[in-house]
């Protein structure tokens, strides 16, 4: 009995260990991005696709919650702890719990396959304070048109007119459809409000697709004549 009762007591201290370990290790993350915020608030020149903004913070967070762990234990332990702890975070700043777990279980995907993502993870984890290694992390897409605030919002904007523009042809057919031939039976309606909404997003989107591919082959020009 002592010595389960002994157990159980190191059982206990070692989860409010690392209850205390979590609170300290998003305490230290949303310092670090506190004070690395001040460096890339300038949003014109900071001006990327939020998902990629978020993604990038996301990892360098990761690097910098990996470091904080390694204090403790091996390196590769601290590695999955920092992980989790992004995960804490992110549900305790009100993302819900699923959402918060697919989105580390991509992060930590695109981690392992690309090198630069795997370069915001370095730069998180060697951070100081008073550096700037975030900033720095975004300088190297400056001149990338892929991630560009501009070409996002672009693509947003296309996919509103895609939207809006199709249900207003097809109700635009649906319409004609029933004031010059009224016998026509719904399936018929249908299909050719259908088939006025596709006659609208296809060529729309055509264009969008040509001012996409313009837009980055416009910026490949540029950054190859810069380098």
């Amino acid at each position: 009995m002592m010595g389960a009762s002994t157990g159980n007591h190191s059982n206990v201290l070692t989860a409010d260990n690392d209850a205390l370990l979590l609170d300290e290790c998003i305490a230290h993350a949303k310092a670090v991005i506190a004070e690395q915020s001040e460096h890339i608030a300038d949003r014109k020149k900071y001006d990327f696709a939020p998902q990629f903004r978020d993604m990038t913070i996301q990892l360098y967070l990761v690097g910098a919650m990996w470091k904080f762990y390694a204090q403790y234990e091996t390196k590769e332990s601290a590695l999955e702890k920092a992980f989790t702890a992004l995960t804490a975070m992110m549900v305790r700043d009100g993302v819900k719990s699923r959402i918060a777990e697919k989105r580390t279980v991509f992060l930590r995907k695109t981690s392992s396959l690309d090198d630069d993502e795997a370069l915001a993870m370095a730069m998180g984890y060697e951070s100081k304070p008073g550096d700037k290694s975030l900033a720095e992390v975004f300088d190297q897409y400056l001149d990338e048109v892929r991630v560009s605030g501009g070409l996002w919002r672009i693509f947003e904007q296309g996919k509103k007119i895609l939207i809006l523009g199709g249900l207003l042809f097809t109700m635009i057919g649906v319409w004609l459809v029933t004031l010059l031939l009224p016998e026509s039976d719904n399936l018929a309606i249908l299909a050719v409000g259908l088939l006025m909404g596709f006659l609208f997003i296809l060529p729309t989107f055509l264009i969008i697709l040509m001012i996409y591919r313009y837009k980055i082959k416009k910026g490949e020009r540029l950054r190859s004549s810069s380098t």
